[in-house]
């Protein structure tokens, strides 16, 4: 089932009732001298189930704590935002599986050869989805095919770093544009799909009953998430293709309005070529994830990323 992707802009009271997400605007709500029959279309439902994110982006939203307890118990990630629009935080379930206990001591316990096998596999699939992506500007992107071949156990020539250093250069047909979360757009882009794919990734994996803090190739010790950032690397270029379309369709993306977020919201629902099928990220992502977890188990040592058939 494909859980939906919230994202809230205008300050709301969101509370539970039912089973269901009561989303309440206040402006409707309470107004005055407003008719009752205008006052009922300020307040809407949404059954828990069927939500996969929640994005709160305004600073006069409240949300219940019995509706917080009921998102997380149907591991549903909650992504909060600052004044700038920039994603800064997120909430996830600590018990997203059954046999968790036991998941936790397979991925806890995973050798060295094979998180570096597995971080070889994903950059492997990152390039590809650059070279993708280059492809379909019509930039030369043979060099990333080349390098694609030649990722060793653990990325020992970092052949990620090389590749994203021309991909940066030329993807945007701009030589001095420099990727960072403080850069100049499109970053602010960027940083917004990045942060929405993250939540989805992280959601996952918690799901197939695994820490996404414990990496296979990020290690920092302020990150809580390095499992879902590496994870999710083969799935940025399509948040890049997003990007990409996004400033052929908007004059001004300087600041992150309605419209440009509900594109990238989108991304949840693209489609994703995996496993031989078309399925949307949301689903793909997990399928990802169950794949990490049949590694760290032994059942398995191949993670099934997207095939960007190139």
């Amino acid at each position: 089932m494909i859980k939906r992707v919230l994202c809230f802009t205008n300050p709301a009271y969101l509370s539970l009732r039912l089973k269901q997400m009561v989303v309440e605007i206040p402006e409707v709500v309470y107004g005055k001298g407003l008719l009752d029959s205008l006052r009922q279309q300020g307040v809407r439902t949404i059954p828990i189930e069927d939500i996969g994110v929640v994005v709160l982006d305004n600073k006069q939203i409240t949300i219940t704590q019995a509706l917080i307890a009921a998102l997380l118990d149907n591991n549903v990630a909650i992504v909060t935002c600052d004044d700038r629009h920039h994603p800064v935080g997120l909430f996830l379930p600590l018990d997203g599986h059954n046999l968790q206990n036991e998941r936790f001591r397979e991925q806890l316990n995973a050798s060295e050869p094979l998180r570096k096998q597995m971080w070889q596999q994903t950059v492997t699939a990152k390039i590809l989805g650059q070279a993708f992506v280059l492809r379909t500007q019509h930039i030369e992107n043979q060099n990333l095919l080349a390098w694609s071949k030649s990722v060793r156990s653990g990325d020992a020539d970092n052949l990620e770093g090389r590749a994203a250093a021309y991909y940066w250069r030329n993807v945007f047909g701009d030589t001095s544009f420099v990727r960072g979360q403080e850069g100049d757009p499109p970053n602010n882009l960027l940083n917004y799909g990045y942060a929405i794919v993250r939540a989805m990734v992280a959601r996952a994996l918690v799901a197939a009953g695994l820490l996404p803090t414990l990496g296979i190739h990020h290690h920092n010790r302020y990150n809580a998430y390095c499992l879902a950032d590496d994870i999710m690397e083969p799935y940025r270029p399509y948040v890049d293709l997003t990007v990409l379309d996004i400033r052929q369709r908007y004059p001004d993306i300087s600041q992150l309005t309605t419209d440009i977020k509900r594109d990238l919201l989108s991304i949840s629902t693209m489609d994703v070529l995996i496993e031989g099928k078309r399925s949307p990220m949301m689903i793909a992502v997990q399928t990802t994830a169950n794949s990490v977890q049949r590694c760290f188990s032994g059942e398995s040592r191949k993670i099934i990323y997207p095939d960007w058939s190139l």
